[in-house]
């Protein structure tokens, strides 16, 4: 990081991690050009997980290349500070780390439901009936954060 002195704690990356609603992934293609794409994360300990379907064009690449990077923004707002600059107060995160798909439906359903209790706190009374009309559709991946960074600007 060559602002070192932007570079926030573990803790503070955790808490930006937490209350984003998504995180934008990057995968390798095997090609010059990545994919990356917004996806619904929850953490878990040092362990993020997501939803996905089955097949298709990210769980191929995963499958392939289960490195990936993802980025997290928890604040982005742009400002002009009088009386001649312009910059960007934010925070972030950015999670490298390794995927793979989770097969043990205890483990999915665990981690569909705290996906669920993140994103959506007040319809818990209905994920029993969701979770048991989709698991059998429903992919589910875990990504162990190899290495986490956290960086801010913060208004004074």
């Amino acid at each position: 990081m060559r602002r070192t002195d932007r570079a926030r704690s573990w803790d503070f990356s955790m808490a930006v991690i937490d209350r984003c609603t998504h995180g934008v992934m990057a995968l390798s293609t095997g090609e010059n050009t990545p994919y990356c794409l917004p996806v619904s994360f929850v953490r878990t300990g040092d362990v993020l997980y997501f939803h996905c379907a089955r097949e298709g064009r990210k769980v191929h690449l995963l499958r392939q290349f289960p490195q990936v990077c993802i980025t997290f923004v928890g604040e982005d707002r742009p400002a002009f500070v009088p009386p001649s600059m312009y910059t960007t107060y934010y925070q972030s995160a950015i999670v490298t780390g390794t995927a793979s798909e989770v097969t043990d439906p205890a483990e999915q359903t665990q981690a569909l439901r705290a996906l669920c209790q993140k994103l959506t706190p007040e319809h818990m009374d209905s994920f029993e009936a969701a979770v048991e009309k989709s698991l059998s559709v429903t992919a589910v991946w875990r990504i162990h954060m190899d290495e986490v960074t956290g960086k801010a600007k913060l208004e004074h």
